[in-house]
């Protein structure tokens, strides 16, 4: 039954990508479809990847319907617009035999594929803004609930946290980073891992802005390369509700009382901002009582924890008894904040790419591999996380082709506008050229991409494997 479940799951996930990725690809080419049908310009082919035609149709209006091997993208034959004869097929029309096209009309053909992108991801926004977004207070919040005491280098060693060095707290909210208003966790770990601040020994820098008792604060800091990714990291985790789920009887919390949707509120005095605070306080007087305070129907109630010893955190959470949750809400975001938030995510992960301040390099993008993916782990979370992240890859699929690079529509329009400004089209050789160079470009950072993703799949699916082979530590 188990193998049926998930051999479903892997349909699903398939037909998930699909039906979402390959269709924001039908989406964009559709755009310039109809732009150029609008617009009088000859089309000769619509095609759905690249390659050889796995199926093809031959429409009495002249145009062949195509589904290609190769579903990195798609393309619209333009002969009129754009010499793509090594990608997209040679034309079996002469160009020079075709009526010529203003600039004003290969402009709208060539921005009509990003404009249906962001047209579709508002469509898919509006959806999410009816039917709703499940959010945890994990997520909404900007409050800092734990400050690492070490952080993992790129040697192995575990000196101070960035974070603590720089004098963070616990209960800290973090208002900016380097001047950038931060609005949820999410945005604040993209927002670090893509500044590109430096210190005059050009080691990395940022600057949070943090409120502390009312007080507005800047605390520079100086982020770690850390992790398997060695993203920008400086030791710090969410705040947040922590709820008592489940309570195990014969243990610990069972022998104090703690009930069912308890709120802890502090332990030993010390407030609890989330679950490693409450493991570290408990840890630290482990041989004596914890004073522990909860929310209960809206009154606080104060609570003893008999003593316990355990070998690891992990032991210590079977001994407690308690399985925790947080808070959760629906919210109904408007469309234009969904649109908003990936623009200036992809804008701002693109800068990082050039910038050379910056630790974020191509092996850090997610390839068709890595989109699949998250597809996959998307559709296991659920209909409204795929819906939200079909709306990032429409901004991102948006943002990137109007790019100013030769084979993508911000490039063909760039070679537009400097034929218009010089009075006369860029020699076709030396267009075909540069887009023949760039398409061998484009592709090799596909491969190069895809490499990682491979990689990132492997070492996780090891790293699965290994820590459900290991033996629980057991407790004292």
């Amino acid at each position: 039954m188990e193998l049926l479940s998930a051999a479903f799951s892997s349909l699903w996930s398939i037909f998930l990508v699909v039906v979402f990725f390959g269709g924001s690809i039908f989406v964009h080419e559709l755009g310039h479809f109809l732009a150029a049908r609008r617009r009088g310009v000859h089309v000769e082919r619509f095609s759905i990847g690249f390659g050889p035609a796995i199926w093809s149709y031959r429409a009495k209006d002249g145009v062949e319907y195509r589904i290609a091997w190769f579903p990195l993208g798609g393309y619209v034959l333009l002969p009129q617009l754009a010499d793509l004869g090594p990608v997209e097929g040679e034309s079996t029309v002469d160009a020079a035999k075709l009526p010529p096209i203003s600039y004003a009309t290969k402009m709208i053909v060539f921005v009509a594929g990003a404009t249906f992108n962001v047209l579709f991801a508002f469509a898919l926004a509006c959806i999410i803004s009816v039917i709703g977004l499940p959010e945890s207070s994990m997520t909404a919040t900007t409050r800092i609930g734990y400050v690492a005491k070490t952080l993992d280098g790129p040697d192995g060693a575990k000196p101070p946290s960035p974070a603590l060095v720089a004098g963070f707290r616990a209960g800290d909210i973090v208002r900016a980073i380097d001047g950038k208003t931060v609005t949820d966790w999410q945005d604040l770990m993209q927002t670090l891992i893509t500044t590109n601040g430096r210190t005059a020994d050009g080691q990395p820098r940022a600057v949070f802005t943090v409120e502390r008792n009312g007080e507005m604060l800047d605390l520079p800091v100086n982020p770690r390369l850390s992790g398997e990714e060695k993203f920008r990291k400086i030791g710090i985790a969410p705040g947040f509700e922590l709820i008592a789920l489940k309570i195990t009887p014969k243990t610990l919390a069972a022998n104090a009382g703690l009930r069912v949707d308890d709120e802890f509120i502090s332990a030993n005095g010390v407030a609890i901002y989330g679950l490693e605070t409450l493991y570290e306080t408990l840890a630290a007087a482990s041989t004596q009582p914890a004073t522990l305070k909860v929310r209960r129907a809206g009154a606080e109630v104060a609570l003893t924890l008999p003593a316990h010893t355990y070998d690891t955190p992990t032991a210590l959470g079977k001994v407690i008894g308690v399985d925790f949750t947080t808070g959760f809400r629906m919210t109904h975001p408007s469309p234009f904040t969904q649109i908003t938030a990936p623009i200036l995510m992809t804008v701002r992960t693109l800068w990082s790419l050039i910038n050379p301040s910056s630790d974020i390099g191509l092996s850090k993008l997610a390839g068709p591999v890595g989109i699949a993916r998250i597809f996959h782990s998307a559709a296991e979370a659920g209909f409204r996380a795929v819906l939200m992240f079909t709306i990032l890859i429409n901004i991102n699929l948006a943002v990137f082709n109007l790019l100013p690079i030769p084979v993508l529509d911000g490039g063909q329009m760039l070679f537009a506008t400097i034929g218009k400004l010089r009075g006369r089209a860029l020699p076709v050789n030396f267009i075909m050229t540069a887009q023949s160079v760039f398409m061998v470009l484009l592709f090799s950072m596909v491969i190069y991409v895809s490499f990682f993703d491979v990689r990132r799949i492997v070492r996780d699916v090891n790293t699965s494997r290994a820590e459900a082979a290991a033996p629980a530590a057991p407790a004292k």
